[in-house]
Parts: structure tokens; sequence; C-alpha cells
């Protein structure tokens, strides 16, 4: 039985962005796929064909559940079993900071996927700025909600830290969108915006 899932009017905003950057039709990939909740909707709306990578046992019961087609695996292991560009989009959505290996992961989802979608918390949010500035602490917001001791965050970086790093690999930023308090904004978004997501292509 299929687990019912947010109206387009109440589901996240970086979902929706997704939703407008994904072209129907297409072959997607989403490493981390989480409970599969984003290729449902991918599925449903726009009839993608699409698979989903999780490592986590429930999240895949959740995929099944759903009707998504998900394999168990670890992304910090590489993508060994897709043939180059078996993929039109790889959505790398809020696993990023998690990777012990992004530089490796990011390279290898541009091999097997034409474009690659990335959606990461800012660490240069101005909030966070302002508790570690007048703290001294480890930040915690919305976007970043762990304490040092229980986060899942390996790699914390910024939105300049990501353009930067597209600019050294000579990877091609096709679309950025920048989230503060569910809304996008355009101004200052490494100051301003809690969330960054950006379409790339080699």
């Amino acid at each position: 039985m299929e687990i019912p899932l947010v109206e387009p009017a109440t589901e996240r905003i970086d979902y929706r962005i997704i939703l407008r950057l994904v072209e129907p039709k297409s072959r997607v990939l989403d490493m981390g796929c989480g409970d599969g909740e984003l290729l449902y909707l991918l599925n449903k709306k726009l009839q993608t064909r699409s698979q989903g990578i999780e490592i986590d046992h429930d999240q895949i019961m959740k995929c099944v559940e759903r009707g998504i087609h998900v394999l168990l695996g670890d992304l910090d292991s590489g993508l060994t079993d897709f043939q180059e560009n078996s993929f039109d989009y790889v959505i790398l959505n809020n696993a990023l900071q998690e990777l012990r290996y992004p530089d490796d992961v990011i390279k290898d989802a541009l091999r097997v996927g034409k474009r690659l979608i990335v959606g990461f918390p800012n660490f240069a949010y101005i909030k966070a700025r302002l508790q570690f500035f007048f703290l001294g602490k480890t930040p915690i917001t919305p976007s970043l909600p762990f304490a040092w001791y229980e986060s899942p965050n390996l790699h914390l970086l910024t939105i300049r830290d990501f353009k930067e790093y597209c600019a050294k690999r000579g990877f091609r930023i096709l679309s950025e969108h920048y989230i503060r308090n569910n809304r996008e904004i355009r101004l200052f978004p490494n100051l301003l915006a809690q969330w960054g997501i950006f379409m790339i292509t080699r």
C-alpha cells in the first residue's frame, strides 16, 4: 500500500525546485534517496524512470512500499554498477556534507549522469556566523540542526565553497537556487541562504 504524500502546495521547497529542474520522462538516479518521497513525486508528476540508492534498511522498506526501485549501497563506495551516461539526472540532495569522499562521489555522479543536482546546507548562513562569532560554539540552525557530537555532517561547506570547487574542477553550473525560511531568495546567497541547490554538468 502506498504511503500518502503531501500535496504540491505543501511539499518541501527543495523538492519543488528539483521538480522544476528535471525534464519529464527522464532517467533519474537519487543518491541517498531516503524514504523515496522525492522519487515518488518525480515518477508521479513527470513520469520519470527512476532508481534510488540508500543505506538505511528502514528507509529502503519505505521506498519499496512506495513502489520505488532502490538499491542498498554506500555512496562513498562509488557507482561501479552503472555505465557512463546511464542517467539524464543524478540527484545528491542533503547528502554531500555527510560523505567521506565528496569529490570522488561528485566526479562519479557526473560520469553516470549527464547532469547532477546537488543540494546542501550553507555553513556561511548569517545565523550560523553570528552563533560562531558571539558564542564561540558550533552553530545550530534549521538547516544544520545537530549538536557537534551527534551530527552526521563530515564536510561542512558554503555556497561560495561549492562555486569555487566547480570552477576548479571545470564543472559548469547550469542553474542555482537559494532557500531561506522555505522561500527562494536571490540577494547575497552566501550570507542569507540557509540552503543551496545547484545543477551542474561536465
